[in-house]
């Protein structure tokens, strides 16, 4: 299965980028600069919660 992969709006050119890709069952991610190509794969509620805890967490820069 061919699937498009979208590029993390939050990545610069030429830095290591999050990409992500779904199906109708589950979420995928992958890492530009990972050399095994990994790609983690979640549920999309698992992904919406992620998500959210991302959201509420507070940034450390």
């Amino acid at each position: 299965m061919n699937l498009p992969w979208q590029k993390s709006t939050y990545c610069s050119e030429g830095e290591a980028c999050v990409y992500i890709t779904a199906t109708p069952e589950t979420i995928l991610l992958t890492e530009s600069s990972d050399p095994t190509d990994a790609i983690l794969t979640a549920t999309s509620a698992a992904f919406d919660a992620l998500i959210a805890a991302l959201k509420t967490e507070p940034r450390h820069g």
